[in-house]
């Protein structure tokens, strides 16, 4: 039995078109088709206007390609894949074989044995390793993919706004040899800011400052156009580090980035009094002087503190930003105020620090997490009319 065959019955309808190329009129709908075909004699299936079989068939993708998570959104079905970038790697023979990505690769950091490689496939918001990142995204798509899409999915992704020419092309052919029929590339803090809810149509400035893993991105936007994208590679992981670098010169502790990450998450704030999250956390490492185990305890104060230095460039990163713009847009901005999204956000404090430096309004939309995805599911799903903010690879 045909394909066409087997959809009787159903709400599609199936025309005879004779066009070479595989287009053409159906009598019934009068819409132009641009379904794939089915048999040899030019069979073709529209849906009364509605969508065609080819997006039945394929999914169309958003991805939020981080340097410490991967976001995977599919039209249709919301956010599926919320896991870690990282890749285990097995070397054999000399040959590097993938042994776990996201999730499980993650739960091994510092406790692989020699054979094993835990590696982060991006840094700084930019592919570092081709091969791993080729793997991991191979492997999310697998997943992300319905059981229906039997044709490969057209994908959007983010890139930072400092990325040059070259990481934008390389992040595109990444994405193409992991399995997609066609990609698109947008800039994360154009993606975050329509992801926030911000009035990126209407005649005035409004902006948006996303801090993720490895960049803290800017994005200036007016009447549906970028005025302004840049990015400044301190964020996250910066925050982690200072963390490592405070315990080690405070305390004389030697503690993992695992740990660090947990410190930031757990009681991360940027006001010395610690705000709604004024609580002491206990932690342990190896005593640098003695190297026995060590178990101190970081009051807010002293987190605050650690995390003064990547805030304060964080603060000079903006102000030049707000210079470099035109005074009718500054004032704007200075109106309604500075949009906080990623990871970075979820700070305690953080926005009223940033406001206090500045001199200007921060405000934090609900899920900062997720603005990035959420704004590039919008673009996808709008694809035409946001055709204008891609990047060309």
């Amino acid at each position: 039995m045909s394909c066409a065959n087997k959809l009787r019955g159903t709400s599609l309808c199936v025309s005879r078109v004779r066009s070479p190329v595989g287009t053409g009129s159906c009598a019934r709908h009068s819409c132009v088709e641009a379904a794939a075909r089915f048999g040899d004699g030019g069979e073709q299936i529209c849906d009364g206007g509605l969508i065609g079989v080819a997006s039945v068939f394929s999914d169309d993708i958003a991805i939020d390609l981080g340097t410490v998570n991967t976001l995977v959104y599919v039209v249709g079905r919301g956010i599926i894949l919320d896991e870690p970038s990282a890749v285990a790697l097995k070397t054999v023979g000399g040959m590097r074989e993938v042994v776990a990505v996201g999730l499980k690769a993650k739960a091994m950091l510092g406790r692989t044995p020699e054979t094993i490689e835990l590696i982060r496939p991006l840094r700084d918001g930019v592919i570092a390793d081709f091969i791993a990142t080729e793997a991991m995204l191979r492997q999310f798509i697998k997943r992300a993919k319905s059981k229906f899409g039997f044709r490969r999915p057209r994908i959007l992704i983010c890139v930072p706004a400092s990325a040059t020419p070259v990481e934008r092309r390389a992040v595109y052919e990444t994405v193409v040899s992991s399995g997609s029929r066609q990609v698109f590339i947008v800039e994360e803090p154009v993606a975050a800011a329509i992801g926030a809810g911000m009035p990126v149509d209407e005649p005035r400035g409004s902006m948006v400052v996303d801090i993720g893993g490895g960049t803290t991105d800017i994005a200036v936007l007016s009447l549906g156009g970028v005025m302004q994208a840049r990015s400044l590679r301190c964020a996250g992981n910066a925050f982690d580090e200072a963390i490592i670098r405070f315990v080690r010169r405070r305390h004389q502790l030697l503690i993992g980035e695992a740990n660090a990450e947990r410190i930031k998450i757990e009681a991360g704030t940027a006001l010395v009094g610690g705000g709604s999250r004024a609580v002491d956390i206990h932690i342990r490492g190896r005593d640098l002087r003695q190297g026995r185990p060590k178990s101190i305890v970081l009051t807010p104060s002293n987190i605050a503190e650690a995390l003064d230095g990547p805030i304060d460039s964080i603060t000079e990163f903006i102000l030049r930003a707000l210079e470099d713009l035109p005074p009718n847009v500054a004032a704007d901005i200075c109106e309604t105020g500075v949009c906080l999204t990623g990871g970075g956000a979820l700070i305690v404090g953080l926005d009223t620090e940033l406001a206090r430096r500045v001199g200007v309004p921060f405000t934090v939309p609900s899920g900062p997490m997720h603005c990035v995805i959420r704004g590039s599911a919008t673009i996808v799903e709008e694809l035409d009319e946001r055709r204008h903010l891609l990047l060309t690879p």
